[in-house]
């Protein structure tokens, strides 16, 4: 059976053929973007009830056939589903929530490159997604919907990077990079590559959890031409790490490129013990390094999903006690402009989590 082949699970796809279901373009292209669609695959009721028409004007919906797949059908709790279907509290807004909590538009000398750190910069290169993840630390970018960095655009941020001697590593972000064609993506790569300061590539993408059937034999030998290339993606749930996905990551590997994770603490999702335990061990299983464990950003739209830092140091202080140090992630607090990641794992940084809560109080005034 060629490796790359995948058959659909039963349900309202399983007729459609295991070539079609394998084509990252089908899943693409046939991802859930209406509320009709939603409402028939997911119980009408259930949809006409959260009253999410109004959520999507603002922030649209979108959810591939495969990571829909996942979603136990009548489970409103099911911790993919409240990742991916648009929930009311999105525009149910009673905090200082902002749009773009840690500055990203403050530090962009080119439109489109965020240039935080002296060293590294961080290149949006289009906001499109395979799927929309709820929790988006960037759904202000939502708006402009379905736009993808032109090649001027692109032109201007290697000519950006390439005058500035002090960055070494430049991570290709989103959106997600890897909707874009395998020609466009690999333009860029090759211009960064060209340039002698930049050392390190990394690629930023969620689609070996929403879209595995992306990582093809053909892309993975394509990034093993741009190595040293790391790539980091974002699995929330054990439930994320399917054979598929597994697959994915294992061609990943085989190209020798090596794979972190960067979860995100949701409330609901993976903030208990039990689960975070069964992420970062099945992380390792899959040989992806447990990295961040994020404090969800205070991003408008995103209240919802946010919990408590110390629930957070209660879990990381469980998992020190009783499992591997190759799957501790460290647990970090983003913060604006050029103070990067208060660390919240260690004792030296428990008080230092209070500071971090702190933040979410009186942004404007750390900023």
């Amino acid at each position: 059976m060629n490796p790359e082949r995948y058959n659909p699970p039963a349900g309202p796809w399983e007729k459609v053929s295991p070539a079609r279901w394998s084509d990252w373009r089908w899943q693409y292209r046939n991802r859930v973007r209406t509320l009709t669609e939603l409402a028939s695959l997911s119980g009408g009721p259930f949809i006409a009830s959260r009253g999410i028409e109004a959520v999507t004007e603002v922030y649209p919906l979108a959810v591939t056939p495969y990571y829909f797949s996942l979603m136990r059908p009548g489970c409103e709790k099911d911790p993919v589903r409240l990742q991916a279907v648009p929930d009311a509290a999105e525009i149910d807004i009673t905090s200082d929530s902002l749009d773009d909590p840690l500055g990203e538009e403050r530090f962009m000398p080119v439109p489109g490159l965020v240039h935080r750190y002296r060293d590294r910069c961080l290149a949006i290169v289009t906001n499109r997604c395979a799927t929309y993840c709820r929790h988006c630390n960037r759904k202000r970018m939502w708006g402009h919907r379905g736009k993808t960095a032109g090649r001027e655009a692109l032109g201007r941020m290697i000519a950006y990077v390439s005058e500035t001697r002090a960055i070494r590593e430049v991570i290709v972000s989103g959106g997600d990079p890897l909707t874009l064609d395998d020609g466009l993506l690999e333009g860029f790569l090759r211009a960064l590559r060209a340039i002698p300061h930049v050392e390190i590539l990394r690629l930023g993408s969620r689609t070996p959890v929403v879209m595995p059937m992306r990582i093809t034999a053909r892309l993975s030998r394509m990034l093993r031409r741009y190595r040293p290339l790391w790539f980091n993606t974002q699995f929330n749930h054990p439930r994320e790490m399917t054979t598929e996905a597994a697959r994915a990551c294992e061609m990943l590997l085989d190209a020798g490129i090596p794979l972190s994770n960067q979860s995100v603490l949701l409330r609901g999702v993976n903030d208990d013990y039990d689960t975070m335990r069964d992420l970062v061990h099945g992380l390792q299983r899959l040989s992806v390094r447990p990295y961040y464990l994020f404090q969800c950003d205070p991003v408008r739209g995103t209240d919802h999903f946010r919990a408590e830092i110390a629930k957070g140091l209660s879990i990381m202080d469980e998992l020190r006690r009783n499992t591997s140090g190759l799957c501790l992630p460290h647990y970090v607090l983003d913060v604006p402009g050029e103070r990067a990641k208060i660390h919240l794992q260690s004792e030296g940084y428990a008080l230092s989590g209070g500071a971090g809560q702190h933040f979410f109080d009186n942004r404007r005034q750390i900023d």
